[in-house]
């Protein structure tokens, strides 16, 4: 307990939506409505959600904290509620991943395949009420939240293929008949804490790999939804109900206290957060204190380079979706725009004529002519204000927005601001709303210095039909970014690729490629076969 109190502020300063978590009284439910009771959001009751929902799963659904209430920010109208878990309910949580990695670590690693392989067939089946879910309590728009799931769908088959395949290696060794092998096993129990903008995919990328390579699971997600996080579980449980499993996943929602219990206990032996730099600053400290691991997947500032030789109509459309997609609110949002002063004017007219047609196509996230849905919260629109003030105060130009739409929920016009040195304060920080600052640059070379410039390290990409540039973008000298793109936007990165960043964006990996190395420890095995002892670089020792 004493651990848990000296790092309680660790949580403090969280992504803006994940501290809005504002809980009301059983009562209050009472005297609500809810959009769950209308037939028009009856595939809420698809994924077996009810109006009160209990937030912890452990092989059983329990949860005896504070209730929170989930709001459509496209209405600001509640949805439906979850009884919150408690510090007590994480440590069960945390015991009953600990007891089931005993018995899913001795499964066969294409046996978890399978398991994983149904796990996604599950997502498939309840993939149109879940997107919807994730649309309705998100924010983002329909296409949006169906992409999401199916990004979950993804990883289940990257990792019914990675089951079968992954592997070390045989080392040559300098001593006569030994062979040294490479293990890689799983390390325990993973804990997730994921953020509001994505709450089904992220849980996803690391439960479908950590499962695969024999670890369990442990789910926080953000408070503001945990209407995704149940029905998610919920989907999960079924398979493990008809494999007579133990909960290799399990769930605790919750406030600050209940996340700081994952970080700070030893038995988690690695963290995956996804959130703020500041927040992931602290969380990496706090579990680097107990020698534990994390995967930080932190802010992203991410800067889009407009070549002279680029393809301009790629190019517009790779920033419409880059600044304006999920009304900015994905961390590999395109936060800056850098242009080549000979093609500045005319990029900055046409990008600002394609954000004046976009008006028309900003209303409710579920309406299917709607491209750009509400932000995610209230917070979200002061912290728009308080961006668009600064610029402004800087000597910034509103070119295109810059106004909070007065109707239900929360909306805000997608804004476009010109006229700021590249080294400004407010162009140097991530606003999480659609924002854009256009910058003119001289060069290539420049561009890619202002690329590199900012504290994130996420996404980056580059139109250009110059070679040279190409690989000079890609090269050491290059984009900084874990991220490198070429004649494409910096958001919508595909399972194949790892994905993450560097700088303060954390470091980590998740997804494709060999980031499933991050959930598993490694081995050096030595194998002597000889038949008698031999030391390495020649070594004698004995006292014959």
């Amino acid at each position: 307990m004493a651990q848990l109190q000296r790092g309680l502020s660790l949580f403090r300063s969280l992504p803006p939506i994940q501290s809005l978590a504002t809980f009301h009284s059983s009562s209050k439910l009472r005297n609500e409505c809810y959009l769950i009771d209308s037939p028009e959001y009856s595939f809420l009751r698809d994924v077996g959600l009810e109006r009160e929902n209990p937030g912890v799963f452990v092989g059983s659904w329990k949860g005896s904290g504070q209730v929170m209430i989930s709001v459509d920010p496209g209405t600001a109208k509640p949805i439906a509620a979850v009884r919150m878990g408690t510090v007590q309910e994480m440590d069960e949580s945390i015991r009953a991943g600990v007891d089931a990695y005993k018995e899913w670590s001795k499964v066969p690693a294409p046996v978890r395949g399978d398991i994983v392989r149904q796990i996604g067939d599950e997502l498939r089946k309840y993939k149109e009420p879940l997107g919807k879910l994730v649309s309705l309590e998100v924010g983002k728009i329909y296409s949006e939240g169906q992409g999401e799931v199916q990004e979950s769908i993804d990883i289940c088959d990257y990792g019914v293929g990675l089951s079968r395949i992954y592997a070390g290696q045989i080392i040559n060794s300098e001593r006569p008949d030994h062979t040294i092998l490479e293990a890689w096993r799983p390390l325990g129990l993973i804990g997730v804490i994921s953020a509001y903008n994505f709450p089904n995919a992220v849980f996803g990328w690391n439960a479908a790999i950590a499962l695969t390579t024999g670890n369990t699971v442990l789910w926080k997600g953000a408070p503001s939804t945990s209407l995704v996080s149940v029905a998610t579980t919920k989907v999960l449980a079924e398979v493990y109900k008809r494999n007579d499993l133990p909960p290799i996943t399990t769930l605790c929602q919750g406030g600050a206290d209940v996340g700081q219990k994952m970080v700070c206990d030893k038995r988690v032996k690695l963290v995956s957060f996804t959130g703020s730099c500041q927040t992931g600053r602290n969380v990496g400290v706090e579990v680097q204190k107990r020698f534990g691991k994390v995967i930080l997947e932190l802010g992203g500032n991410n800067a889009l380079i407009i070549d002279e030789s680029a393809n301009l109509k790629m190019a517009l459309d790779a920033a419409l979706f880059g600044c304006i997609g999920t009304a900015g609110q994905r961390c590999t949002t395109t936060r800056r725009i850098i242009v080549h002063q000979k093609l500045y004017e005319k990029f900055l007219k046409d990008l600002t004529n394609k954000y004046k047609q976009i008006l028309s196509r900003i209303g409710h996230q579920l309406e299917c002519n709607t491209l750009v849905g509400p932000v995610h919260s209230q917070q979200n629109i002061d912290n728009y204000q308080a961006s668009l003030k600064e610029a402004l105060s800087l000597g910034g130009t509103v070119a295109f927005g810059g106004k909070v739409i007065p109707r239900d929920g929360y909306f805000v016009e997608p804004t476009i601001i010109t006229g700021l040195p590249h080294d400004s304060p407010v162009v140097y920080r991530e606003t999480f709303a659609p924002i854009v600052y256009v910058l003119k640059c001289k060069s290539v070379e420049e561009a890619i210095a202002w690329n590199n410039e900012v504290d994130q390290g996420l996404s980056s990409a580059i139109f250009t039909e110059n070679v040279n540039h190409v690989f000079k973008w890609i090269g050491a000298q290059g984009s900084d970014c874990g991220i490198v793109n070429v004649n494409t936007t910096t958001n919508g990165a595909e399972i194949g690729g790892a994905f993450g960043g560097e700088k303060h964006t954390g470091g980590g990996r998740e997804s494709g490629s060999d980031a499933w190395k991050q959930y598993c420890k490694r081995a050096t095995v030595t194998v002597n076969h000889s038949g008698e002892l031999a030391c390495a670089q020649g070594v004698v020792f004995n006292i014959e």
